[in-house]
């Protein structure tokens, strides 16, 4: 294994972005964050929309920030994004307008106009994919029906990291992770599901960029960027460029009897897999099927994660009152546990706006105690959470037919103690918590195989494990679950 070696990592998620150098040295790597940026989306009229040439801009900025403070000397550098949103370009490659945010309200009963020309059983046989009213397919279905001409003028879908990685190098090509993303990817076929968009009235030949798997080395950057910021040519490598993909590749696990959860804004929660799980089963309980990397698929629910506090925390900004995540949590670990729950996934949470509102209205229609403070709003919204993790927890070792012996918790949302604790309380099983900065991680770790610097996933994880701190929270018994999870099972139906 070389030493030294230098890679940028652009780890872009729904709330902010930055760029991570990391240096894979003896066996052991180390981050550097070189530049951070709001990746808040913009509302124009009714629609929301990501500011992607900002985005762009802030990428270049942070790459130039690198070459200049640490030298020119990069080995590979790699974008990871959410999914679902894409970029559709023109006749040129001129970019045709502003990717829309997958929390845009376009897609407001889109599920339930698409069931009604293919039935929901031939889109997951299809695809795998849950059905969530965010995703590629009911994007490009709210498109069809309200601005057919986007479509007709489309000559090329990117989603959002290609769109990016073309920009950097010119090449257009959709990753597999990312792609499986979209509900229109055929993992039995290795393809697009172009018969069932056909079905729908949705037009394919725009979906002309190969789909190439995570680890795939692009080439250099443009030479235009390049001068720009004043850079020798960087190759750019296409990781697991979904975050979450890239998150778990660094999970630092030793065998298999493990789930694991990426925390963030949203709550990733699965295991991996060799072949995807496509049965009624897994239709039924709306488990996804995405793409991983070195073969694996990621079995997993998309929980609506550390979205609500967040979006509460903007709410009460907004009325002056500028809590840190920290203070929130303290406020919510002295607040009563268990006194009030939600749904996590409800629909009202979806979107934008007065999310603790949102959580009191919950409470009062199901005829619980309505949380006034900011504490209780926060504590339901962690109890729910934990007791989510659960949920899931059950149904994946269903799913396996095995019991799965602890959880790994990868991400930003590892840094929320009291989560973590509720965690390994509610599912009964040690929560082993970090890395942090799991994606950054996964994305480089991608990169240095592809380059052949790093044998193996395997090695890689060793080399995650030798490189960061872990926290294992074990359970602890508290009385008062079993009732509380008896109740949450009843606010989601069983």
């Amino acid at each position: 294994m070389a030493s030294g070696l230098k890679f940028v990592a652009f780890d872009l998620g729904a709330e902010s972005g930055r760029s991570v150098l990391g240096v894979l040295d003896d066996g052991k790597l180390s981050l550097t964050e070189t530049h951070r940026w709001l990746s808040t989306p913009v509302w124009v009229g009714n629609s929301l929309y990501w500011d992607v040439l900002r985005l762009f801009s802030e990428m270049k900025q942070g790459l130039r920030a690198i070459v200049q403070d640490h030298g020119k000397d990069i080995a590979g550098a790699g974008i990871d994004t959410w999914g679902v949103d894409f970029g559709l370009l023109g006749p040129d490659d001129i970019l045709i307008e502003n990717p829309h945010s997958y929390r845009d309200p376009r897609t407001d009963g889109m599920i339930e106009e698409a069931e009604k020309i293919v039935p929901k059983s031939e889109i997951y046989d299809q695809t795998g994919i849950q059905f969530m009213q965010l995703n590629s397919l009911f994007q490009l279905f709210a498109v069809s029906r309200s601005h057919p001409w986007i479509l007709d003028t489309a000559r090329t879908m990117l989603m959002m990291p290609d769109l990016l990685n073309f920009w950097f190098t010119g090449v257009k090509a959709n990753e597999f992770t990312d792609a499986t993303t979209t509900q229109f990817y055929n993992p039995r076929t290795g393809g697009w599901a172009k018969s069932m968009l056909e079905k729908l009235g949705i037009p394919t030949h725009f979906l002309s960029a190969d789909i190439i798997p995570p680890g795939t080395v692009l080439g250099d950057m443009r030479q235009s960027v390049a001068q720009e910021i004043d850079s020798d040519a960087i190759t750019f490598i296409a990781p697991a460029t979904h975050d979450t993909g890239s998150a778990v590749a660094a999970v630092p696990c030793l065998d298999e009897s493990y789930a694991y959860i990426s925390s963030g804004t949203w709550s990733l929660m699965g295991i991996e897999s060799k072949q995807p799980i496509i049965n009624e089963t897994t239709r039924e309980l709306n488990f996804t099927n995405e793409g991983g990397v070195a073969g694996t698929f990621r079995v997993l629910r998309n929980i609506m994660g550390l979205w609500l506090v967040q979006e509460c925390r903007r709410t009460w900004q907004k009325e002056g009152k500028d809590y840190s995540y920290a203070e929130l949590t303290d406020l919510a670990a002295a607040a009563e546990p268990f006194r009030s729950l939600v749904d996590p996934d409800d629909q009202s949470f979806l979107h934008p706006g007065d999310m603790p509102a949102r959580i009191r209205e919950f409470c009062k229609r199901t005829n619980q105690p309505v949380p006034e403070d900011v504490g209780s709003v926060v504590r339901t919204a962690l109890d729910s959470l934990a007791l989510k993790y659960r949920w899931v927890l059950e149904r994946l070792e269903m799913l396996t037919g095995h019991r799965l012996d602890r959880v790994h918790m990868v991400g930003g949302g590892t840094q929320n103690k009291l989560l973590c604790q509720l965690a390994a309380n509610a599912m009964r099983r040690p929560v082993v918590a970090g890395p942090i900065e799991a994606t950054a991680i996964g994305n480089i770790i991608v990169q240095a195989i592809a380059l052949g610097h790093v044998g193996s996933l395997e090695q890689g994880r060793e080399i995650v494990r030798n490189s960061f701190e872990m926290i294992t929270y074990e359970p602890k018994p508290e009385g008062a679950i079993e009732d509380a999870y008896a109740r949450f099972k009843g606010l989601l139906g069983g």
